[in-house]
């Protein structure tokens, strides 16, 4: 569920940055810090803890519950990032490619925050070189206005290469995407049971 979450979380960011050029950037960091962390012990290690996907368990709750209206264009980056991920896993040279990117990345991480420009600039090149070229392209629906400045387009790289992270990780402890068709609700339950939890926690 945090893993799903860490999904949610990193594709309403990029929505945030395609529609009104900014975002939470609490939030952005502990999507981008997640792609960093390939050998956590638990998924909760890998976003910093439950608070570092607060947002994305909202976001969740509100898209899946259906009480709300869906955001239609989200949902389709959703099931594009969980097919590009199956797409990646399958792709053994990319996948080494990418592993070997990020671990070269580890030496700037000891003088750049992870949300530095430098950092997220780089890592919009890996999502670039190593996921541009499979199948399928993420389609990302905006404001022209952002969209085309370049600043903007490297977030928004960034933070798609922290959803294919996060969706990587849900496939890898079981998340599958008829999950969300079929028991939705239950999906919706645990949310906000981990919601809450993170809200008694402070």
């Amino acid at each position: 569920m945090l893993a799903l979450a860490g999904i949610f979380q990193a594709l309403s960011l990029v929505r945030d940055l395609a529609r009104e050029g900014d975002c939470d950037a609490e939030a952005m960091e502990a999507s981008l810090a997640s792609v960093f962390k390939l050998e956590s012990d638990s998924a909760a290690e890998v976003f910093g803890g439950y608070s570092g996907v607060r947002r994305g368990l909202r976001v969740l709750i509100e898209q899946v519950d259906g009480d709300g209206e869906r955001d239609l264009p989200m949902f389709h980056m959703l099931i594009g990032v969980l097919k590009l991920e199956r797409s990646l896993a399958r792709n053994q040279a990319a996948t080494r490619r990418l592993g070997d990117d990020l671990a070269g990345m580890q030496r700037q991480l000891q003088h750049f925050a992870v949300g530095h420009a430098t950092i997220i600039a780089r890592l919009a090149d890996i999502y670039a070189t190593n996921l541009s070229a499979l199948k399928p392209r993420i389609t990302v629906v905006g404001n022209p206005l952002y969209l085309q400045q370049p600043a903007q387009t490297q977030r928004v790289r960034a933070l798609l290469l922290a959803a294919v992270r996060a969706a990587a990780l849900w496939h890898q402890l079981g998340g599958r995407r008829w999950n969300l068709l079929f028991r939705p609700q239950r999906e919706v339950m645990i949310a906000r049971g981990m919601l809450t939890g993170v809200a008694l926690r402070g």
